[in-house]
């Protein structure tokens, strides 16, 4: 099964929505072509079930066994005859395993976004986004933005582009889930797990997709009101590097992300900020999830998952950040101290310049965890409506 990650870009709904992409989205992907939405989903791999046989090497036969089921690709069963036909089989998990098509799901969306306006615009004609195969089509993941549907930021033209990032697999490891995220237009940062991530397993009866969608797209409605909030005091929270025991990289360090989305991150930074010794958390944040964006190697998974809950809390949660960074501090002072004989002195005196620090961040805490609370709380009344 070939593994070559393979990526569609689209514009609109469907044939009834001409729509084309922003210019911002067509220069960071290099004018690509495009097809709709509902064209690229009809697109991607189905999967269906056979039935699974093991051999017996004592009597040189195969035996049927009803506990497990193959999951094909059905078009890749005809072709097989072929020498060049791709590997159909996808995974052979428990006959528990419920197959969940992707027009199962993203059939719904369409209707759903034909019928929802935003700003006076009906959704299915501001759509566009990616697809990313990986896995012979047996993973999928794609981002699903609305050109329009934005934050606009204060002194700046630019806006923040809101969407949902969605996805599957047929193996087993990733239930259908959608999350809300957004695009910075004017660096593509994707700012993601914005709202909480709805997920569909793959085992039972299949619910309703649609009431699926609508909950999903209230909640994003809800996070539009408050990113800008998050956004304006992330940007009045700032590290003064001069004051702390260590620089701009080792920010990124401490928290934990690897050195070379470290380098990519601290690039950003330098560039962007007014003052890259006195940097904002805004400005951190956006160093990050431009490092997340356009550098990370892995794929689409738990550990992007990981860094990107890191980037967010740089900008959500600032003064869970500098807890992280002091504990990791710590964590390498009591290490340099085994190793090279640093002093208890000079770790209390670094430690007191970062509680020295962090004391404005932290005394802008509770406004922090109240407005992240109360957002909490009105996702989980869309969610039981």
């Amino acid at each position: 099964m070939s593994n070559t990650p393979h990526t569609t870009v689209f514009a609109g709904i469907d044939a009834r929505t001409p729509a084309s992409l922003p210019e911002w989205y067509r220069r960071h992907h290099h004018d690509p072509e495009t097809i709709t939405f509902s064209e690229a989903i009809r697109c991607l791999p189905r999967a269906s079930t056979t039935e699974v046989a093991y051999r017996n090497p004592y009597l040189d036969d195969w035996v049927a066994t009803d506990r497990f089921t193959a999951i094909v690709e059905p078009g890749r069963l005809a072709e097989q005859q072929s020498d060049e036909a791709e590997e159909p089989l996808f995974a052979i998990p428990t006959d528990a395993y419920s197959v969940i098509n992707p027009v199962d799901v993203y059939g719904p969306l369409e209707k759903v976004l034909h019928e929802t306006e935003y700003d006076d615009r009906v959704l299915g004609e501001v759509t566009f986004g990616e697809i990313r195969q990986s896995r012979g089509g047996g993973e999928v993941h794609m981002d699903i933005l609305f050109d329009g549907y934005s934050v606009e930021l204060p002194g700046r033209r630019e806006p923040i582009t809101l969407g949902v990032t969605t996805g599957y697999d047929y193996f087993g490891g990733h239930a259908v889930y959608v999350e809300g995220f957004a695009r910075d237009t004017v660096c593509a940062n994707s700012i993601r797990q914005l709202t909480d991530r709805e997920t569909v397993r793959h085992v039972g009866a299949i619910g309703d997709f649609r009431e699926w969608w609508e909950r999903i797209l209230t909640q994003l409605d809800l996070v539009a009101n408050d990113l800008i909030a998050f956004i304006a005091e992330a940007s009045d929270s700032s590290v003064d590097f001069t004051e702390v025991p260590f620089d701009l990289a080792e920010f990124y360090a401490l928290l934990g992300f690897p050195e070379y989305l470290v380098d990519h991150a601290v690039r950003d930074v330098r560039a962007m900020a007014s003052n890259p010794l006195d940097v904002d958390m805004w400005t951190l944040h956006s160093g990050a999830t431009y490092a997340l964006t356009h550098f990370f190697t892995g794929g689409d998974g738990v550990a992007l998952d990981r860094y990107v809950t890191t980037a967010n809390d740089i900008l959500f949660n600032p003064s869970a950040t500098l807890d992280v960074v002091e504990r990791s501090f710590e964590r390498r002072a009591a290490e340099a101290r085994e190793t090279n004989g640093q002093t208890d002195l000079e770790s209390q005196v670094a430690l007191a310049q970062l509680e020295r620090v962090g004391e404005d961040i932290h005394s802008n805490a509770r406004r922090f965890e109240e407005r992240e609370a109360e957002l909490r709380s009105r996702f989980a009344s869309v969610a039981d409506d």
